[in-house]
C-alpha cells in the first residue's frame, strides 16, 4: 500500500459541507492501494458538529492531531458574540448586527489574517510534519482548501522532502463569492494573488471541482488541472425505498441560505402562483434545513411567505439524507455573483441520488446547469426569470397533484464518491510513479 498524507482542517466531527469530500475518499482509498494518514487539528473551531459522520471513519486509520489557536474568540468579543457561539461561514448573518462593528472586524480578518484566520497553525504544523517524515514513509502529500492555509503547510514539505503534492480546490481562492466583500487593501490583495500563483505553480498536481473552476485557474496560472467533482455515497442512500414522500407540495433548501443565494426570483413566482392557485395555499411547505441569513427572512415576509416555511437549523447527515429523499421538490440554489458558472455544491450530488425533482436558480450556462440537463434531474430557471420559474412550479405542482411528481434523472454513477475515489486514486499513481 502506497500511503498519503493528507492535510485538512475539516474532519469528525465536523459538521457541514466542508467535511464531506475528504471523508468520503478517505472511506474509499484504500480499496484502490492506498493508505490515508489524515493531519487535523484537535481544537478546531467548527461551525457545526456531525457525530453521525464517524461512520464513515475506516477502521485503524492514523489520525495525527496537532492544538490549533484561532482568533474567533477576539473577533467573537469584537462584534459582542458569546464565547460559546458558533462562527458562520460564508458572511452569514441571521440576526442585525452593529455594521460598524462588523466592518472593522471584516476588514481585520481579510487584512491581517492572510490567507485566513487558521494562519497560525501553518509554522507548528511544518515542524510537527517535518519531525513525522522524517520517520515515517509518506508517498504523497495532499492539501485541502479551503481554509488555504492547508496548501502553505503542504508546500515546504513537499520541496523539502521531495514527495509529490496534490493541492485540492473546493472553492476558489481570489473568485471566492465573498472574496470582495474582505475590504482588503491593494498590499493585502496583492499578497493573496501571489500565495495562490505560488500554489498554482508549485504543487505536483493541482484538482478542482468544476471546469468552469479550472478555466478559471487557467487564467491565473497555465497549467494541467484535474477535474474532480464532489459527489454521493451509495451507501448514505441505504434505506430510501422506506422514505415516503411528504404530503404536502413541499419545496425543501438543504444548506446554508446566505445572502447571495436569496432566491427573489422563487419567492416572486410563488407570490403569483399562490393569487391563480388557491389550492397551493393548501399544500405549499418550504422548507429551509440549515442556517439562513436574515435578508432571506425579510424577503419571505416581505413576498407573504412566512407562514409556509418550515425551519430546521441543523440536521446531522444522515438525517439531511432522509430529508432529502421525502422532499417533494429540491431547492438547488447557485449563488447570485460573478463567479456562479463555476459553482458546483456537494449538495448538488446529494440531490441526484435521492431521485426527487431537482428545482434550480442559476446561469444556464454553468457547470451545474450542464449536469442538469444530462442527467434529466430537473428544471432550471435563470436569475431574475420569473415566468420561467413560474412555469417550472406550475409543472411540478400538477405532477404533485396528480401523484406523478417524481425524477428520472440518469447517468449519475460517474459521480459516486467511489467512483470519484478511484479518479483520485489514478492521479496519485500518476504523480508518485
Amino acid at each position: 500500500m502506497k500511503r498519503v498524507l493528507i492535510i485538512s482542517y475539516y474532519w469528525p466531527p465536523s459538521g457541514g459541507a466542508g467535511v464531506q469530500r475528504w471523508l468520503k475518499f478517505v472511506k474509499y482509498l484504500r480499496g484502490y492501494g492506498w493508505e490515508p494518514v489524515l493531519y487535523v487539528p484537535e481544537n478546531p473551531e467548527y461551525p457545526e458538529t456531525d457525530y453521525s459522520l464517524s461512520k464513515d471513519i475506516p477502521e485503524n486509520l492514523e489520525v495525527l492531531r496537532q492544538p490549533i489557536w484561532e482568533p474567533y474568540d477576539l473577533y467573537k468579543k469584537l462584534i459582542g458574540q458569546k464565547k460559546g457561539q458558533k462562527i458562520n461561514a460564508a458572511f452569514l448573518t441571521e440576526k442585525k448586527k452593529n455594521k460598524t462593528l462588523e466592518n472593522i472586524s471584516v476588514w481585520i480578518r481579510g487584512n491581517f489574517f492572510i490567507p485566513d484566520a487558521r494562519k497560525y497553525w501553518i509554522k507548528p504544523s511544518i515542524r510537527f510534519l517535518h519531525g513525522y517524515l522524517l520517520k515515517n514513509r509518506v508517498d504523497a502529500i495532499v492539501s485541502t482548501g479551503p481554509p488555504h492555509s492547508m496548501h502553505l503547510i503542504a508546500m515546504p514539505l513537499s520541496k523539502q522532502f521531495h514527495i509529490p503534492w496534490l493541492a485540492d480546490f473546493r472553492d476558489p481562492w481570489t473568485n471566492i463569492d465573498f472574496y470582495k466583500d474582505l475590504k482588503l487593501t491593494a498590499s493585502a490583495d496583492r499578497k493573496h494573488h501571489r500565495l495562490e500563483k505560488e500554489v498554482l505553480e508549485k504543487a505536483t498536481a493541482v484538482t478542482v471541482i468544476s471546469e468552469t473552476m479550472a478555466g478559471d485557474f487557467s487564467r491565473l496560472h497555465e497549467r494541467d488541472y484535474e477535474v474532480i467533482t464532489n459527489g454521493f455515497d451509495w451507501d448514505d442512500t441505504t434505506g430510501s425505498e422506506d422514505n415516503i414522500p411528504d404530503s404536502n407540495f413541499s419545496i425543501a433548501h438543504i444548506g446554508t441560505l446566505v445572502h447571495t443565494r436569496n432566491p427573489i426570483t422563487l419567492w416572486k413566482a410563488l407570490q403569483e402562483l399562490l393569487l391563480t392557485e388557491p389550492a397551493l395555499s393548501r399544500d405549499l411547505e418550504i422548507k429551509l434545513v440549515g442556517k439562513v441569513d436574515i435578508s432571506v427572512m425579510e424577503s419571505l415576509d416581505q413576498f407573504g411567505l412566512t407562514s409556509y416555511i418550515r425551519r430546521i437549523d441543523y440536521l446531522p447527515h444522515d438525517q439531511v439524507v432522509r430529508c432529502q429523499q421525502q422532499s417533494q421538490v429540491l431547492l438547488l440554489i447557485i449563488n447570485n455573483t460573478p463567479n456562479a458558472k463555476m459553482i458546483l455544491t456537494g449538495k448538488f450530488f446529494e440531490y441526484l441520488a435521492a431521485r426527487r425533482p431537482i428545482l434550480c436558480l442559476g446561469p444556464g450556462d454553468g457547470d451545474a446547469a450542464a449536469i442538469l440537463a444530462k442527467t434529466n434531474a430537473g428544471l432550471l430557471a435563470n436569475w431574475g426569470d420569473v415566468a420561467t420559474m413560474r412555469d417550472h412550479l406550475l409543472t411540478f405542482y400538477r405532477q404533485y397533484q396528480n401523484g406523478t411528481l417524481g425524477s428520472e434523472s440518469g447517468e449519475i454513477e460517474k459521480y459516486s464518491r467511489k467512483v470519484l475515489t478511484g479518479k483520485l486514486s489514478e492521479l496519485l499513481d500518476k504523480i508518485t510513479g
